[in-house]
């Protein structure tokens, strides 16, 4: 599918510039350390995990939960498995691979979904919280490429799909909590 749309040559072009104006000895330090925080998502559980021990924030916490979990099953279990589609370190492998080459494949970026999803939903209830959280969801994003392990589109596609997660989770949530709300005042 990627290829009869030619955005595979994109990603590659991209992906070439990224290892050729950005690779340094610092940065290859640095972005493996960036990338772990997107781990299966545990950073982001974790935290929201902590979240729920907060009155003010638990629904946040809750919400980053659910949002986390939507983008998983949606992204990791079903997309993936249904475009099947190829990692740029499988077809191209660097010599000088900075991570372990991941089995699985490659649309939608995990990292990514669990990211925005997580720090989307932050967003909703905190933006103290949630613009930090933002920004290193673009890092853990950036990482993936920088990491040639996953293609442009492959990112993309992941904020997208974690972005949406954490709309409706917080749309679901809000109108619930609406709703409560409502009955509440009735009694």
């Amino acid at each position: 599918m990627f290829r009869r749309l030619n955005i595979q040559h994109s990603d590659f072009s991209i992906l070439d510039y990224i290892q050729e104006h950005y690779r340094s000895h610092t940065m290859d330090r640095l972005i493996p350390w960036v990338t772990r925080f997107g781990d299966l998502g545990v950073f982001w559980l974790a935290f929201s995990s902590m979240l729920l021990l907060s009155e003010k924030l638990r629904r946040a916490g809750l919400v980053m939960i659910g949002a986390i979990s939507g983008g998983f099953v949606a992204g990791n279990l079903i997309l993936k498995n249904l475009i099947r589609r190829d990692r740029p370190c499988w077809i191209d492998p660097l010599e000088d691979m900075l991570v372990k080459i991941p089995k699985d494949y490659s649309f939608p970026s995990g990292h990514s979904i669990a990211s925005f999803a997580g720090a989307g939903a932050l967003l909703h209830y905190s933006k103290m919280l949630g613009i930090p959280a933002m920004v290193l969801a673009n890092l853990i994003a950036f990482s993936r490429m920088y990491l040639y392990v996953h293609f442009p589109t492959d990112v993309i596609g992941g904020a997208a799909l974690g972005t949406l997660s954490a709309k409706i989770v917080t749309a679901i949530a809000d109108k619930k909590s609406a709703g409560k709300e409502k009955d509440d005042s009735k009694g």
